[in-house]
């Protein structure tokens, strides 16, 4: 587990809930004073400890948590690398779902030991899509954080309304090593998205 992962949920928690409840989770998850240094291990098990402590901390479900800091990743201004990265994958929303095939790739662009989870996106009509999240071996040992899916639903969910299309996701379960996430495209251009350019504007 890439310890950015363990930073990624400090930031989600500390910019959404404050630092106050950034503490108690911490304290929760045993990461007091020279246990924060722990946040940028590799260690699943640290993973696991901080997003049981945010959930009761916070008194939620750990796969909302999970959606909530997807959809953080990719809406919050504090952190716009990963909105950049995934909006180099296309011009719409539809061209977006097929470059996640390749986000694997391009993330060790960015940080070069980052593993994340391989993701096959499957187009069951225009409208309709699949996109595994494989969690089976290898993926799940020590690379794959369980709920990565939960998280996609998230990042979907942001990046759906980034791009101004309109869609309908459900979380199926695990299916044959995989979390897989269905996805119906209601409308392409159901609202304005937010401004992207692709290239450098000239001038």
């Amino acid at each position: 587990m890439h310890g950015l992962f363990n930073r990624a949920i400090q930031c989600f928690v500390t910019d959404t809930q404050g630092s106050d409840i950034w503490a108690d989770v911490a304290r929760g998850a045993g990461l007091d004073g020279a246990g924060l240094a722990a946040m940028l291990s590799e260690d699943p098990v640290v993973t696991r400890q901080v997003l049981d402590s945010a959930a009761h901390v916070m008194a939620r479900p750990q796969a909302e948590l999970l959606e909530d800091m997807g959809t953080y990743l990719v809406s919050h201004p504090n952190v716009g690398a990963l909105r950049r990265l995934l909006r180099f994958g296309g011009e719409g929303f539809v061209d977006f779902l097929h470059s996640l095939d390749d986000l694997r790739d391009r993330a060790r662009l960015a940080v070069a030991d980052l593993e994340l989870p391989q993701l096959e996106l499957q187009e069951h009509a225009a409208d309709r899509f699949s996109l595994r999240c494989l969690t089976g071996a290898p993926y799940r040992q020590d690379r794959a954080m369980t709920g990565f899916g939960h998280v996609m639903m998230g990042v979907l969910r942001g990046m759906a309304d980034d791009y101004g299309a309109l869609v309908v996701l459900d979380h199926a379960g695990h299916q044959a090593g995989a979390e897989v996430i269905e996805i119906t495209l209601v409308e392409r251009c159901f609202s304005t998205g937010r401004d992207f350019a692709l290239g450098r504007r000239a001038g």
